[in-house]
């Protein structure tokens, strides 16, 4: 992949940039969904530890291949309940826990041995039909029940909101607000996690401190189908 040295230099000084601007700090958490083990390992080498992936046994096989690199791996995309026993075993975070059933299952199969899963509470901002995430109003309890749990850590909140709210804003300035009023009864809440290659900035400037991004870093993905 001759392009990715380049396109990551590029991304992580626009990333730098926007920080700047910002006044904070900004994580890049690289999509590495349908790309295989050693265009993650190239990405590795670069300097990259942190990857997101949308379907948990996609991500298992990765995760074996490269454990020795000790990346720190995200789930990104919906999660089934009979997927919860390995994503509780194998991801250092998932970002998109929108309901009850959920949290209850990660909890009870993170391995004592390993530290509490970072999670991220999943916020459908827009109200889109059939997309994954809570509604706004369902955050508080949420955040309860996740902060109850002992094997997991409440890290902030997640969104991908809809392509024509975030081009004006809008989507990311009500994610912004939320995030600060969780932070009020959850101050170890850290992470608002959303902007993606083709609105990272525009996140960023409204608190975004992991940004997902995908094919500014990788090219375009192949075409692929994949199981969840």
């Amino acid at each position: 992949m001759p392009d990715l040295a380049q396109n990551y230099r590029r991304l992580q000084n626009a990333l730098s940039a926007c920080a700047v601007q910002s006044g904070h700090e900004v994580r890049l958490l690289a999509v590495s969904k349908t790309q295989t083990p050693e265009q993650i390992r190239l990405c590795a080498d670069l300097g990259q530890k942190a990857f997101g992936e949308n379907y948990v046994q996609e991500a298992l096989e990765k995760i074996t291949v490269l454990r020795q690199l000790a990346l720190e791996w995200h789930l990104i995309g919906p999660l089934q309940s009979n997927k919860c026993p390995a994503a509780a075993a194998n991801f250092d975070w998932v970002q998109t826990v929108d309901r009850e059933k959920i949290i209850k299952a990660l909890d009870q199969y993170r391995p004592e041995t390993l530290p509490p899963l970072n999670v991220l509470i999943q916020v459908n901002i827009d109200a889109e039909p059939g997309k994954s995430g809570c509604t706004p109003a369902d955050i508080k309890t949420l955040a309860l029940h996740v902060a109850a749990c002992r094997n997991l850590r409440l890290r902030g909140l997640m969104a991908i909101p809809d392509p024509a709210t975030s081009a004006n804003g809008m989507a990311f300035s009500r994610m912004q607000q939320l995030f600060a009023r969780l932070r009020e009864n959850h101050p170890g809440a850290d992470t608002l996690s959303m902007g993606m290659s083709d609105d990272f900035p525009a996140a960023i400037a409204h608190g975004a401190n992991l940004v997902r991004v995908g094919s500014a870093l990788f090219g375009q993905r192949p075409s692929k189908q994949i199981t969840p």
